[in-house]
């Protein structure tokens, strides 16, 4: 185990590296590489707008396959068909780049990607990230005693990922992850009414988004390509992400100017960081089937480690992308023992989710996601009544400015919210938390392809009577950031 945790500390270093390259390589036109026999000769048309594990925008059209890269903002004299030829999915040689998502997850084809992007030999190097520097105050106008909270932090990530043919057929992907939030955020997260899930110093984390850990993925893929419409991926990630749920929620472009962790996200996408994870995966055409065994016990609050794989968990999904503007997917789990303080929980979790994407021109585009998502928490052959989320989320960007939207469902019990129970009541009650995000930013500055943009949200939430006297009757919060990120990957036609 330590020599495979040596080997993907190298991956930490390739942001930087490639930073360097790129900027040795600027100028530099691409070597020809020479044809990959049947492998690229009839390769489904290439969006070439998409980056794994993230959403980076900047894409071209379905059924473009010609299209050529921006060489001013690729920084290269030329791009040669050998090189076009190498900027493939992370996980298969026929797909476009940006159909990648978090983990293994699909975005649709016209996925728009901001990333920095580089060629070593036959190595595409891709870095993706992101940090809000932000003001955030819950529960404006909360009473005496009533939950709330202020904070001045940063949440971010930083993703390397790494791809090379292997022969006519093989396609390796070399993925590395990290979060500083332990440092940004402290050890027990950020405030969020009516979030809730995992723990800090023996007590759930309630009202606040836990941060994520140093190492949140360390993952090595290989697809072999049996033809043009079919794929075999096996992939293993320590930590990595397993076969459920959509694109998660730090990943997706939807949800990209909104700083705010999803109040579903332990429904929808929390395995996105598991210490553990094996995943086979068949892609038939637009179709691909998944199963994943993975660890089941999310992340402790010792951000800086490496928890123990335990491989006692299972998913499934399938994914289907109708059209280059659409991804779907649905998926089942059951996840042993999730969470610290009640090992003798299980949880039967199931997603469905549908998320769209169109552009029309460099930053101007729309995407969208609707997600639901289950949770069936089992104890001692016991199920309690299933707890449901729907989020909505859309993010219209116009050039410079932008405007987005989040709405969410979600039912949460007295436990997670902390909420005393009423005399010997016996199970656990949920309750019903309705919450509406309105916000706007604007680029004020692109310095190095690296965005600057400063904007501002609020979000009113509506919950259950019965939580009134915990939040007040309709709570209303509020935050201001500045995030930096690479810039839009440009292409031309």
């Amino acid at each position: 185990m330590a020599s495979f945790q040596r080997t993907f500390f190298f991956l930490l270093l390739l942001p930087f590296a490639s930073t360097v390259g790129y900027g040795q390589h600027e100028g530099h036109k691409m070597a020809p590489k020479p044809a990959l026999a049947d492998t690229t000769r009839r390769a489904a048309p290439m969006d070439h707008s998409q980056h794994q594990g993230h959403q980076m925008p900047g894409t071209t059209p379905p059924d473009t396959s010609r299209a050529r890269m921006n060489h001013a903002d690729m920084g290269h004299a030329g791009m040669n068909h050998g090189a076009m030829e190498r900027m493939s999915h992370a996980y298969s040689r026929r797909l476009p780049m940006s159909r990648n998502g978090s983990g293994t997850a699909w975005n649709p084809n016209n996925t728009p990607m901001y990333m920095w992007m580089s060629h070593h030999g036959k190595w595409m190097v891709m870095n993706h990230g992101a940090i809000n520097v932000r003001y955030t105050r819950q529960n404006l106008g909360r009473s005496s005693g009533q939950r709330g909270g202020s904070t001045f932090d940063a949440p971010n990530w930083f993703m390397t990922m790494a791809q090379r043919p292997i022969g006519q057929k093989g396609l390796l992907n070399l993925t590395a992850m990290i979060s500083l939030d332990p440092l940004t955020e402290g050890g027990n997260g950020y405030p969020l009414l009516f979030q809730s899930g995992e723990a800090y110093q023996g007590q759930p984390l309630v009202d606040r988004q836990h941060p994520h850990d140093l190492f949140s993925a360390l993952s090595i893929g290989y697809t072999h390509a049996f033809s043009d419409d079919v794929d075999l991926t096996a992939y293993v990630g320590y930590p990595g992400e397993p076969a459920i749920g959509p694109v998660a929620f730090m990943h997706r472009i939807s949800a990209m100017p909104n700083p705010d962790a999803a109040l579903g996200h332990h429904w929808q996408d929390a395995t996105h960081i598991a210490f553990g994870v094996a995943t086979l995966g068949v892609r038939y055409k637009q179709f691909k089937l998944e199963g994943s065994n993975f660890t089941g016990r999310e992340p402790d609050e010792h951000r800086y480690g490496f928890d123990k794989p335990r491989a006692d968990s299972w998913a499934g999904r399938l994914n289907w992308n109708p059209t280059a503007g659409l991804a779907l997917q649905v998926s089942r789990a059951f996840i042993k023992s999730p969470e610290e303080l009640h090992v003798d929980e299980d949880v039967k979790r199931t997603t469905a989710s549908i998320i769209q994407s169109s552009q029309w021109g460099d930053y101007r585009y729309i995407t969208s996601a609707l997600v639901w998502g289950m949770n069936q928490h089992v104890s001692d052959g016991h199920t309690d009544p299933a707890a449901h989320s729907v989020l909505a989320e859309t993010n219209l960007q116009l050039g410079k400015p932008a405007v987005y939207g989040r709405y969410e469902f979600v039912q949460k019990s007295d436990e997670e919210l902390q909420i005393p129970r009423p005399g010997a009541q016996e199970g656990h009650t949920n309750y019903n938390v309705h919450a509406l995000t309105l916000g706007a930013n604007y680029r004020v500055a692109q310095i190095a392809k690296t965005d600057l943009t400063f904007g501002a949200q609020a979000t009113v939430y509506r919950p259950d009577a019965e939580l009134k006297a915990y939040y007040g009757a309709t709570p209303v919060s509020a935050q201001v950031y500045l995030r930096l990120n690479p810039s839009l990957m440009k292409m031309s036609r």
